[in-house]
Order: structure tokens, then C-alpha cells, then sequence
């Protein structure tokens, strides 16, 4: 549960100067994010370590987009639903308005095991979990 109304939500994932602000963990950063939130848009995300460690992603593709209510994109396909012959993982977001909150869920497919198993080395689980936590926070500044 998150104290923010689905639209909120809906707009720190899909507001590239707010995915900034809370998408990675701390001390990590997003330094550029680029979203078209519609099927067939861009999702990217580009990222930097404390120690110059960079992440700069490939262009993804948003897969579905029901403001506040659902977004989902991959990095197996490129914006246009172009195939890449790649891929490691696909994220479905949904939002559900919950009294005064949202019940946020957010999952994540990945494509093989051995994708599944380098995502949990690279500390997938507790750093979308501190995300979510990071998204929170930002959300009730909205």
C-alpha cells in the first residue's frame, strides 16, 4: 500500500524527471530516462553507481499503458515493437485505488532461470523493494 491516489504513481513512472528522483536505489542514480507511455513507446532508463559504475539500458518498449491503472514495458523489443533479439526482463505495473491509497504491485518476468538468477545477484529483489519505498516518499510530495 502506498499513502498516494493511482494517478500519482501513475505519473512518477511515467514523468521522466520524476523516475529520476526514485527508480534506483540510493547511492545509485537514474541520470537519463526517456518514456513515451503509450503501446509501443519508449521505456528507458539509464543508470550510474556511486563509484562510476554505469547502466545506460537499452530502449524498451512500453507494452500497455491505462493511466493510473496499469504499465507495463520490456527490454526484449524496441519502441515500435520492433524485436531485438534480446532481452532480460519485462515489468508490469499496476495500480489500485484503495481508500485513501493505491495498492501497488509490481512484478517482473524475466525470460530464462539464468536471467531470473542474475537479476537476484545484481540485488533485484531489496533494491525494487527500496524503489518502491523511494517512490512512496516522492509520491507524497505530489
Amino acid at each position: 500500500m502506498i499513502a498516494a491516489r493511482p494517478e500519482t504513481l501513475w505519473r512518477c513512472w511515467t514523468d521522466p524527471e520524476l523516475i529520476k528522483q526514485w527508480f534506483c536505489p540510493v547511492p545509485w542514480r537514474v541520470w537519463h530516462a526517456e518514456v513515451d507511455a503509450r503501446p509501443g513507446g519508449i521505456f528507458l532508463t539509464a543508470m550510474e553507481g556511486p563509484d562510476g559504475e554505469r547502466h545506460d539500458g537499452e530502449p524498451g518498449c512500453v507494452l500497455a499503458a491505462e493511466p493510473g491503472r496499469l504499465f507495463s514495458f520490456t527490454d526484449s523489443l524496441s519502441p515500435g515493437y520492433r524485436p531485438r533479439g534480446s532481452g532480460f526482463m519485462t515489468g508490469i505495473i499496476s495500480f489500485t485505488a484503495d481508500g485513501d491509497g493505491t495498492r501497488y504491485l509490481a512484478q517482473v518476468l524475466h525470460g530464462t532461470a539464468e536471467d531470473r538468477q542474475k537479476h537476484l545477484e545484481m540485488g533485484f529483489e531489496e533494491g525494487w523493494g527500496i524503489a518502491a519505498d523511494q517512490l512512496a516518499a516522492l509520491a507524497a510530495t505530489l
